[in-house]
C-alpha cells in the first residue's frame, strides 16, 4: 500500500480490497477489538474526546465501524457526509467533521476563480450540518499553482467572508485542515501553522478553525507541543497518524503521542482528537486493535 496516496485515492483503493461477500460478522469483529484493548471498553478516562476517520478504516462498512468505535467506548466517526449520517444517527455516533462541501483538496478557498461554486456549496452545507445538529465542517486552502502567499491569504479571507455570516447564524464551525507539502499534498497552501494562523487573526471569527493535523505538522515544522501550547485558541480539531509512514501511533515512529495528548488534555481542549492512520494489519480482528491501541494511547 503507498502510504503517499491521496485521501480519496487511498480509500477507493480500500474498498476495492474489501472483503466483500466473506466480510467478517460485527460479532467477531468486535470480539477481536475488545481483546485487544480490554482496558478501553466502557472505561475511558473522558479528559479527551476520542473520533476515527472515516476513510481509514473504508474496509469496514459504516454499520461495522460505528459498531467497532462503540465496542471501544467513544462515538464519533469524522469525515462523513450527509449520505451516512442516518446511520451514524442510529448508533448515537457523532459526525464529529462533516465533509461534502469540498470540490476537492487542491481547488480551495486561496483561488477565486473556484470562489462561485465552493460558496453555493458550503451554504447549502452549512444548512444540512445545523440541520443534523452535527457542528464541525472541513474545508481547504488548495494548491498555490505559483500564486503569491500573501495574495493567497488575500483570496481566502474575501471568500470565507462571504460563508462565514451564514456559519455564524446556524453555530457551524468551518475547520480548515493543514497539510504536508513535502511527501503527500505537493503546493498546498496551508502546509504550515503560520500562514493559517495569519488567516484565522484575519477573519477574526469563533466559527473557522483549524484542523491540526499532527502527521502534517512533524512532516512540515516539528514542535508540535510547544505550537498546541501557544496557538490551541486557533486550533479546533486534531488528526494523528505515526510519523514516518502515516501508520499506527506506537513505539516504531517518532512521535510520542500520550505526551501530545496530555498537552491537548491540559489546554482544557473540548473538542476531538481523531485517529488518521492507516492500520497495517491485513485482518479486520488486526485493524480494529491497531485502532483499540491508538485511543488507548492517548486517552491520557
Amino acid at each position: 500500500m503507498n502510504q503517499h496516496l491521496p485521501r480519496r485515492e487511498l480509500l477507493k483503493q480500500l474498498a476495492a480490497g474489501a472483503i466483500g461477500a466473506s466480510v467478517l460478522g460485527s460479532g467477531l469483529l468486535l470480539s477481536g477489538a475488545a481483546s485487544a484493548a480490554p482496558s478501553t471498553t466502557g472505561a475511558l478516562k473522558g479528559n479527551i474526546r476520542h473520533s476515527v476517520s472515516r476513510w481509514t478504516y473504508g474496509d469496514l462498512s459504516m454499520e461495522e465501524l460505528c459498531l467497532l468505535v462503540k465496542s471501544l467506548g467513544f462515538s464519533a466517526i469524522d469525515l462523513v457526509g450527509p449520505e451516512d449520517w442516518p446511520v451514524l444517527k442510529k448508533h448515537g455516533v457523532d459526525s464529529s467533521m462533516c465533509n461534502g462541501a469540498e470540490l476537492n483538496l487542491t481547488d480551495g478557498w486561496s483561488d477565486p476563480k473556484f470562489h462561485p461554486e465552493l460558496i453555493k456549496r458550503y451554504l447549502k452545507h452549512i444548512d444540512l450540518v445545523a440541520e443534523a445538529g452535527y457542528k464541525n465542517l472541513i474545508c481547504f486552502s488548495g494548491n498555490a499553482r505559483g500564486m503569491d502567499r500573501e495574495i493567497a491569504l488575500q483570496n481566502a479571507v474575501t471568500g470565507l467572508k462571504q460563508i462565514l455570516p451564514h456559519a455564524e447564524k446556524r453555530g457551524v464551525v468551518l475547520q480548515m485542515e493543514l497539510f504536508n507539502s513535502k511527501v503527500d499534498h505537493p503546493d498546498y497552501l496551508a502546509d504550515g501553522s503560520a500562514w493559517a494562523i495569519e488567516l484565522c487573526k484575519r477573519l477574526n471569527s469563533e466559527n473557522f478553525k483549524l484542523l491540526y493535523d499532527i502527521y502534517h505538522m512533524q512532516i512540515m515544522e516539528g514542535d508540535i507541543i510547544r505550537t498546541i501550547k501557544d496557538n490551541h485558541q486557533y486550533f479546533g480539531h486534531y488528526h494523528t497518524a505515526g510519523v514516518p509512514g502515516r501508520h499506527e501511533i506506537d513505539d516504531s515512529q517518532e512521535l510520542n503521542y500520550a505526551a501530545i495528548a496530555k498537552a491537548i488534555r491540559d489546554i482544557g481542549f473540548t473538542g476531538y482528537l481523531a485517529q488518521e492512520f492507516v492500520p497495517t494489519p491485513k485482518t479486520k480482528e488486526g485493524r480494529a486493535q491497531s485502532l483499540a491501541q491508538a485511543i488507548r494511547i492517548c486517552d491520557v
